[in-house]
């Protein structure tokens, strides 16, 4: 039986599938087709996390995205310190959303 998938899966993936028995058939991405994945990618963690059952799940899913976000940030030539660092310079001006604060308008004047 055959199963496509067609998706960006972490390195050690191909090697799971042999040990199963499996045989897979992978290729290595290019630049643009890697970026597009991971995006792609994102979007299903993000799902994912929306998705679990259970807090313990929702903590595996949260750190799939972790890792993900350090791809992405690796990717783009910065460590996952750089954008950790970067958050907290944002949160230091702008604060984070510990007072689950919704902005619902803002009246112009």
């Amino acid at each position: 039986m055959e199963i496509v998938y067609n998706k960006l899966v972490r390195d050690n993936i191909p090697d799971i599938c042999k040990s199963n028995g499996d045989e897979p058939f992978i290729r290595v991405l290019n630049d643009e087709e890697y970026w597009e994945y991971l995006l792609k990618k994102d979007n299903e963690e993000l799902e994912e996390v929306r998705t679990a059952k259970s807090l313990d799940e929702r903590k595996k899913e949260l750190a799939d995205k972790l890792e993900l976000i350090k791809a992405m940030a690796e990717f783009s030539g910065f460590s996952l310190d750089d954008i950790l660092e970067e958050a907290a310079r944002k949160r230091q001006k702008n604060g984070g959303f510990d007072k689950r604060l919704l902005l619902e308008k803002v009246l112009k004047r």
